[in-house]
């Protein structure tokens, strides 16, 4: 079903920029010296973009996002009436972001086709709401050009935020597996963020070229390029924050506690068993950081344990590690909620927060296939895990990491390549 809604979107796009672009090609252009600002601004704003992981798109890219709904809203340039239509916009956002993404792809580093699928469907949902409206007279007679304007198109611009949101989750989910619903909430919390500036940007944008011309395109830009370039210094600082924990992390490796890769792949089983669960990213990286650091304790032990595998002792030892680790991890600074998921890692699942829950069982898990050390394999780990839901593991943590690792393909995860 996710991959037949997936392909569904892709094909409607596929249709909608061949029709617009032959169009656009039979008749040319109405507007050329809009076309040429609006498309230049979208080509810049792909040229500038940076791709983050797990982070939306228009939060790469948000000046071309905000030059393509400005495109879309466009009705008048210095007080003429404009005539491009909807096919036309999206033919020139979509030739406009294929320019600013080419060099990205020559280096390797280009954003998926599911990028260009959405920003041709929400374009052509704002224009659609908004050119036929306009240029039809209805739309003055209803509204007029005062307030109730500027309200329709941030009412518009909601609708179509709302529409790139339902299209990025259902793309995604196709991709991933992973479930739709949080993948949901996760875009429209993004569009609380910078998203909302985005929208704001092109609503002005669009009503200041209607007075000012097309001058108004690059001044109404520039406090949006400035925003985009303090958030990729947050994400830098956030990737460089990431990269320090790592290294804090592999110290166990280091120093020979943990087995080369082990915090590594139990960070990233726990965020592909977090992810099955619907949790927020919010929630995925605490879940990622506690994860790294789970084994961090060991490092205060005078005597290894045997392979690092905390997952044999007993209880009371797996504790006592566990708060030691806890221990360790606040005075590295990291916040508090990651120390007490480390902290409590060891306790019966029933009184463990829930990110907790979810390194227990996946580090145990890790700890019997990882050195090979459970004779039946992969399969036999899990029914171990099984066994113990009465009291260690969280049933349904267990069940999702057993249907994350059999989307895996052969019931366990890669390892992780020493260094």
């Amino acid at each position: 079903m996710r991959a037949a809604a997936a392909w569904a979107v892709r094909g409607a796009a596929a249709v909608l920029t061949a029709a617009a672009l032959a169009h656009t090609l039979w008749h040319g252009l109405a507007e050329p010296g809009a076309a040429l600002a609006f498309g230049s601004l979208v080509a810049v704003g792909e040229l500038t973009r940076r791709d983050r992981p797990g982070a939306p798109d228009h939060q790469s890219a948000p000046l071309g996002s905000a030059g393509a709904l400005a495109y879309a809203l466009l009705g008048q340039n210095a007080g003429q009436p404009t005539h491009h239509g909807v096919l036309e916009t999206v033919a020139v956002v979509v030739a406009a972001a294929l320019a600013g993404i080419v060099p990205h792809v020559a280096r390797g580093r280009g954003p998926a086709l599911d990028h260009l699928a959405r920003r041709a469907l929400t374009v052509a949902f704002a224009a659609a709401c908004f050119q036929p409206l306009y240029n039809s007279g209805r739309l003055e007679e209803r509204v007029g050009q005062g307030p109730y304007l500027v309200v329709f198109l941030l009412l518009l611009l909601g609708l179509t935020a709302l529409c790139d949101a339902v299209l990025a989750a259902a793309l995604a989910g196709a991709r991933t597996g992973w479930p739709y619903g949080p993948r949901l909430r996760d875009g429209l919390r993004a569009q609380l963020g910078i998203g909302s500036a985005i929208c704001a940007t092109g609503a002005v944008m669009a009503l200041g070229a209607a007075v000012a011309g097309l001058w108004a395109v690059p001044v109404f830009s520039v406090p949006l390029l400035l925003t985009q370039l303090s958030f990729h210094r947050i994400t830098a600082i956030r990737t460089t924050y990431r990269q320090t924990i790592t290294s804090l992390a592999r110290a166990t490796e280091i120093a020979g506690c943990t087995p080369p890769g082990h915090s590594r792949r139990v960070a990233a089983l726990s965020c592909a068993v977090g992810r099955e669960l619907g949790l927020s990213e919010r929630e995925l990286t605490v879940l990622e950081y506690a994860a790294l650091m789970h084994d961090i304790g060991q490092l205060s032990l005078v005597d290894p344990v045997p392979d690092g595998a905390t997952a044999e002792l007993p209880a009371a030892e797996a504790r006592r590690i566990a708060g030691l680790g806890g221990e360790v991890a606040r005075q590295t600074g990291v916040p508090a909620e990651v120390a007490v998921v480390v902290e409590r890692q060891a306790d019966p699942y029933r009184e463990q927060p829930a990110l907790a829950r979810i390194v227990r069982a996946v580090n145990a898990y890790d700890d019997l296939v990882g050195g090979n050390r459970h004779p039946g394999g992969s399969l036999a780990a899990l029914e171990q895990l099984r066994l113990g839901t009465g009291r260690d593991y969280q049933p349904e943590v267990v069940e999702c990491l057993a249907r994350v690792l059999a989307r895996g393909g052969r019931g366990r995860v890669v390892p992780v390549p020493p260094g």
